[in-house]
């Protein structure tokens, strides 16, 4: 794949800001972000704790908003949208995978999977559930529950929850981050496998700087800022 962006970015963050009240008065958690990443592009984000990672992601996926500045995805501009409208932008175009999975306890993995395409209206919901959790190798495990799964187990199903609606891109917080290094590189090969068959868009948070340099290009911040921004020499997928 090119490593370069040949098209319009699928994300844009243009002067992005976020200030956030405590009782110690207003605080700067991100500082004139500017950011394109392109169609196909897979992105790491690493820096120390508190250096505004975690922000940037939810402000990307629309879960936060920016305190001044422009963020588009896929060519909309999320200034001025109601909730409703950035829900439904996060339910068809944004997979978004955490690192406490947040799957609900008593409801089955199918269930899980198959609530965001329940949400959005599809019909098919349950049958393209099925199909994700076989994606990631969990067919035989539809019926459990959360608590009935290991860790690598709910992840792979929160996997699937954020692959189900055949997003352009993907956002992941960590995703790693309570899972054991074995586990978790299995998560990491499913994820750039995504990305190989189905040209996905992959923004990746983590402190691990191996899974940093398997994506294409690398940024690190710090103190809300973007303070690197570099190409990744061989990216493993």
């Amino acid at each position: 794949m090119n490593d370069e962006i040949t098209s319009s970015p699928l994300v844009s963050l243009k002067g992005v800001e976020l200030t956030l009240g405590s009782d110690a008065g207003p605080v700067d958690i991100l500082r004139g972000i500017d950011l394109s990443v392109g169609a196909g592009e897979t992105l790491g984000i690493v820096g120390p704790s508190g250096s505004g990672k975690t922000s940037l992601l939810m402000i990307i996926a629309g879960l936060e908003r920016a305190t001044r500045g422009d963020v588009q995805i896929d060519g909309q501009s999320f200034t001025g949208l109601d909730e409703d409208a950035l829900a439904r932008i996060r339910g068809t175009g944004i997979g978004i995978v955490f690192q406490d999975f947040h799957l609900i306890p008593n409801m089955t993995a199918l269930e899980n999977v198959a609530l965001p395409l329940e949400l959005a209206g599809d019909s098919d919901a349950f049958e393209r559930a099925r199909i994700a959790l076989d994606d990631v190798g969990l067919a035989h495990r539809q019926s459990h529950y959360p608590g009935q799964l290991s860790g690598g187990e709910q992840q792979r199903t929160a996997l699937a929850r954020a692959l189900s609606t055949k997003p352009k891109l993907i956002i992941a917080d960590e995703p790693t981050g309570n899972l054991d290094g074995e586990t978790g590189g299995k998560i990491m090969d499913l994820m750039f496998g995504v990305h190989t068959r189905d040209n996905t868009t992959l923004i990746l948070v983590t402190h691990e700087e191996r899974l940093a340099e398997r994506c294409q290009r690398r940024i690190a911040m710090a103190d809300g800022r973007v303070v690197e921004d570099s190409r990744v020499q061989q990216a493993a997928d």
